[in-house]
Order: structure tokens, then C-alpha cells, then sequence
């Protein structure tokens, strides 16, 4: 397992081990969306990590970062857990990262993030930096996430997600007094693909959605979130705000598109 971003431009990708041996790797899959590459290679008598629950993951529990900063060789830093479920970052598509003060360096990308039972609990990912350096706020993949992430690449070649076809924007509070609104809840849909599944349900430009299933959307981010977790060929029940009547639509999932970079 690694970064995509780790892998992306490679020509040739070698996987050493802390033992000395090291290994051509052949990509699996990846998946740009969340950052995530599932690589092979052959070697006998491999170690393995144990994988754990990112789930249950407490503010203040104790993680410790395995990576390779600047090319110094592997090195091991320790801090806790500061945050989990940060989103909004603007560094994939899909965000539900574990936060550590644990000094995450370039070159740490990819490797281990585990807890103190040796067990993987996230994949180390980014850091929020203006030396460069870290300062103390670092990113991780949830292995949780990275578990579906890699089963999916295992079972399909790529990650299956759900899609409407629609371009959705937030609702500013000028955007909400212009729209007649009563709050930012919600997302404004400013497109519509010609004969997507949101286009056969009958959503039009300038409808504003405040619910998807059961669940209130809150914003761009979450929309995209929920519509991506049902399975294509889900019907997904919207309610939208339609020249200030409500309006109650079903669409049905289409796969969402590979992204080209990948």
C-alpha cells in the first residue's frame, strides 16, 4: 500500500525492504480520488502488519509515523491523535483524514501510521506546512477507508462509486437571501449532464437540494459523499427546492467515472 501521489509519474517503482531486499513492483490499482495505490511484488516470506480499526481511534491516543523523510532511511516519530474525520482540505476528492501531531516529512508519504499495539490504523498522507517541514499537523488515510478502497481495486480493477451527473455549488449567505432560503444548508445544483440520471429524474439548474435519503445535506462536500456511497443502480431519493416548492425526485445511480489521471 501507498500514496498515489507517491507513484503517479513513475516509470519504475522498487520496493525495498528494512531486510535489504528489495523488489520491482507492478501496480494493482489506484485510486486518485482518495489518494490511495495498491501495488505487487514477489518475494518469499514477507512480513505483514496487522491492520487495525481507525474507527475506533480516540483524540489523544498515541500513534507513532513509519516513513523514510528526505532519503535518511527509516525513522520512526511519535505523537497522538489530534483530530479524526477532517475533510475539507482540498487535497483529494474524498477526505476523512486522521490528524497527527507525529512529524510527518517529505518522504514519509505512504508509509505506516500505527497504533501502540504495532497495528495500522492510517496511511500517511500529507501535512499542512509553510516551512516545508512538519509543524506538528499531519494526515493520514484512515485504513479503514483504505481497506474498502483496496478491496474494490482487488475485486474491480477501481473504485465503484455512485453517480448522479451534476455539478453542485455551496450556498452562500448572499446565495441564500437571492434564492429565498432560509440557511446555507444545502447545495445549489449549477449543472446538469444531458441525459445523466439526475437529468432523467428530472433535476434542472438552479434547484437548490436539502436532502438525499434520509440524510440533511449540508454542503458540496457531503453531497458528493453520499451520493458516492450508493451503489450504481441505487435508487436515491432527493428533495430539492424548486421556485419555492418542494419537490420530492428519484434518481438511479450510474457508476462515477474513472478519473483520467489515473
Amino acid at each position: 500500500l501507498t500514496n498515489h501521489h507517491v507513484i503517479k509519474d513513475a516509470e519504475e517503482i522498487q520496493v525495498a525492504l528494512r531486510d535489504g531486499r528489495s523488489a520491482n513492483a507492478t501496480i494493482v490499482g489506484v485510486d486518485a480520488e482518495s489518494d490511495i495505490a495498491l501495488l505487487k511484488i514477489e518475494l518469499d516470506e514477507l512480513p505483514a502488519i496487522t491492520l487495525g480499526a481507525s474507527d475506533n481511534l480516540k483524540i489523544g491516543d498515541v500513534v507513532l509515523a513509519i516513513g523514510n523523510p528526505f532519503g535518511v532511511g527509516q525513522t520512526v516519530t511519535m505523537g497522538i491523535i489530534s483530530a479524526t474525520g477532517r475533510d475539507r482540505l482540498g487535497l483529494n476528492t474524498f477526505e476523512n483524514f486522521i490528524q497527527t501531531d507525529a512529524a510527518i516529512n517529505p518522504g514519509n508519504s505512504g508509509g505506516a501510521l500505527i497504533n501502540t499495539f504495532g497495528h495500522l490504523v492510517g496511511v500517511n498522507t500529507a501535512i499542512f506546512s509553510r516551512s516545508g517541514g512538519s509543524q506538528g499537523i499531519g494526515f493520514a488515510i484512515p485504513v479503514n477507508l483504505v481497506k474498502n478502497v483496496t478491496q474494490q481495486i482487488i475485486e474491480n480493477g477501481h473504485v465503484v462509486r455512485g453517480w448522479l451527473g451534476i455539478e453542485v455549488q455551496d450556498i452562500s449567505p448572499a446565495l441564500a437571501i437571492s434564492f429565498n432560503l432560509p440557511d446555507t444548508n444545502g447545495v445549489i445544483v449549477a449543472g446538469v449532464l444531458r441525459s445523466g440520471p439526475a437529468d432523467r429524474a428530472g433535476l434542472k439548474p438552479g434547484d437548490t437540494m436539502i436532502q438525499i435519503g434520509n440524510d440533511k445535506v449540508v454542503d458540496s462536500h457531503h453531497a458528493v459523499k453520499l451520493i458516492s456511497n450508493s451503489a450504481p443502480g441505487t435508487p436515491i431519493r432527493m428533495t430539492v427546492i424548486r421556485n419555492g416548492q418542494h419537490l420530492e425526485l428519484t434518481a438511479q445511480t450510474s457508476e462515477r467515472p474513472v478519473p483520467t489521471e489515473q
